[in-house]
Formats: structure tokens, sequence, C-alpha cells
């Protein structure tokens, strides 16, 4: 247990523990004292505390356990053992990641502190306020002391929002600087390929797991007839780690897998990359995904009407195509066959560096 770390980090997801991961390395690089605050937001160790060994990463300093109840529930569970962990350890800064609840919960409860809360990747915007997670990047944004913007589009959306621009740094995207780093552990420890029997560019990846996607019986089923006429078009098969909320939905909704579509276990961070580093095509409705598939130069599909990662379909890595099924074969047709040759807006890899040289001296890091 580290006494009077310089910061602590608030996570509770795979996302977060990916992209914080670079920080938490620096952090290590730079001798600054630090700690990590799992809420325990995921229910599934598959899905995010196994990183932290895989990753090589330290251990959580503490674990709240709230997992996976209703929002109201969670984020008042993580507040409150935010809070009480905060005051016992008094950091000289908070550091969150993204748009999740328990990022909404350390903004929450780090705004009634006197402690400074750092936002990781702020500003992002889908405009869509039916997503819980674009309250959460808005609510966090406003509360947050330093806003850590991945791109010249978020850094615009913050400043038109009338956030004060001596909050607001322009660093990229630590996603950069994790898919570098883990390329090449996943290299050395990833034989995914040959257990799932499959050849490099000769499959789709899915990913399919958003709320507003598999909970409508209607919706789930377009999308995987969508998905099945894109691999039966390019005689692909269709790889789909599925996410227990997606099985629960499909087991309830008494939908057939199509059989262009090879339903696999939730995958491991380095085994999910190296296939999304391998795929032909990549289908998602995640956002990380999409910035994933951006920086590894593999064609995306989002199957979403609208992205907070606009950088992705600007620069020609990706595409919107909604869940409609002749609408995802077009994107699909279209990303397939055009150019891949497109510029990463995401930054240089730096981010997490940035990051730390951007906290000042008054709040106790050493640059």
């Amino acid at each position: 247990m580290i006494e009077n770390p310089t910061i602590t980090f608030v996570l509770g997801t795979r996302p977060e523990i990916i992209k914080l991961a670079p920080v938490i390395r620096c952090c290590e690089r730079r001798d600054i004292p630090f700690n990590i605050l799992h809420t325990g937001q995921h229910y599934s160790d598959n899905l995010d505390a196994v990183f932290f060994d895989q990753l090589e990463l330290p251990q959580p300093d503490y674990n709240l356990e709230v997992g996976s109840v209703d929002h109201g529930q969670q984020t008042a569970a993580m507040l409150a053992g935010i809070e009480e962990i905060v005051l016992e350890n008094k950091p000289n800064v908070v550091l969150v990641q993204g748009d999740t609840n328990s990022v909404l919960a350390g903004a929450i409860a780090l705004s009634k502190l006197d402690i400074p809360i750092g936002h990781v990747e702020a500003g992002l915007r889908s405009f869509d306020r039916d997503m819980p997670e674009e309250l959460n990047r808005v609510l966090t944004d406003h509360a947050a002391d330093y806003l850590f913007a991945p791109t010249e589009q978020s850094q615009a959306y913050l400043h038109d929002e009338g956030v004060d621009d001596k909050r607001i740094h322009l660093t990229g995207n630590t996603i950069v600087d994790a898919v570098h780093d883990h390329r090449d552990i996943a290299i050395e420890k990833s034989d995914v390929l040959s257990e799932l029997g499959v050849t490099e560019k000769s499959f789709g990846l899915l990913t399919a797991h958003r709320a507003e996607n598999v909970d409508d019986c209607d919706r789930f089923a377009q999308l995987l007839n969508g998905v099945q006429q894109v691999g039966a078009r390019f005689d692909m098969e269709i790889i789909y780690p599925i996410h227990p909320r997606a099985q629960e939905r499909i087991a309830e909704f008494d939908l057939t897998i199509p059989e262009r579509i090879s339903v696999v276990e939730p995958q491991d961070y380095l085994d999910f990359l190296t296939l999304e580093e391998n795929a032909d095509l990549v289908l998602t409705d995640s956002g990380g995904v999409q910035e994933e598939a951006c920086i590894l130069g593999v064609p995306c599909v989002t199957l979403r009407e609208n992205t907070e990662r606009p950088e992705t379909v600007d620069v020609g890595a990706n595409t919107l195509a909604g869940v409609d099924s002749d609408m995802i074969v077009k994107c699909a047709n279209d990303m397939i066959q055009g150019d891949s040759g497109w510029r990463n807006p995401f930054g240089d890899g730096t981010a997490a560096e940035q990051i730390i040289e951007l906290l000042p001296t008054k709040v106790g890091v050493e640059v």
C-alpha cells in the first residue's frame, strides 16, 4: 500500500484499465507515488480484473466490488467508496478516464473535495443524450480541473461549451500509447489465431454489446442479419467474442446465430488486440474499438447512427451504418474496397508522458 500517493487512479472497466495503463507505467518510470482504486464496475474477471496480470500492471490497492447493479445504486456506492478512500489517502490529484459510471462517481465525489481531478479523454461528444455515457462525459468535463483532450475536435467541443481554456490540454489519446505498448506483448503471448483456426486477413471481427442494440430484439436481429450478409458477400467467417449482456439477450429473445457468425467466449485484451490487428474488417458498436481499428489500419463499420469518435470517420477509417441490414452490407463493401492509408488522428503515442508533464508542480508531481 502506497502511503501519501501523489496520484490516485480511479477506474472500473476494461477500457479504463487499458487506457490508463500507459499513464500508470509513466508514473512507475518516474518514481511518482500512486495508488489504484478499482470500483469493480464490471462483474466478470474476463472483462477487467485479469488485465492487471496480463498487462503487467500493479494490482489495485482498493476494490469497491460494486458489480453490475442498477445505475443509481451502483453510482451511489462508488461515490461513497471513492470519497472515503480519497479522504483517507489525500492524494495530490485524482485521474479518471472515459465515460463510465466510475468516472461520473469520481467526478461528483471530487467536486466536493479540495482535491483536483483530471479527466483523461475529455471532450468526446456524440450529441446523443439518450446515451448514458454522453451525460457522464459532459458532467465529468464540467466538474474536472484538468481536461486532457485527445484531439483538436474534442478540444474545440470543450471550448464551445464555455470551459476555461486554461483547464483544457491537447495531449492525444492514450489508446495510441496502449496499442503500441500492448502489440509487442500480444505478439509474445497470444496464440488466439491458431486457437480459433483463422489466418491473417481472412475473417471479420464483430463486437455488439450496447444496450440500444442488444436490448431490442428486432434491432439485435437486424444487426445479426446484416453481419451475416457481410460474411456471405465476402465469403468470410465473422468472429464474435460475445459480451455477457448480449449472450443473455440472445437466450431471452430466442435468437438464432447466423451460420457465418462464430460466437466465442469474451477474449482477454491481448487476444482481442491480435484479432483486431489481423481482421479484414471490424464491425462494432464500441467506441474504443473504433479507435483501435483506426490506429491498427483496419477498416471499421460502426453499428450505430452516431459516434463520439468522428475523427475516425473524417480520416476514412470508419463509417456509420446503424443496424439496417442493407446499410451494413453497403458500408462493409465501401470500407473493404476503400483506401486503408488513412492518417491516425489520435496522436503520436506520447499522451501519457504529456499528461504527467501537464500536472503542475502545485499538485506535487515532479516533472
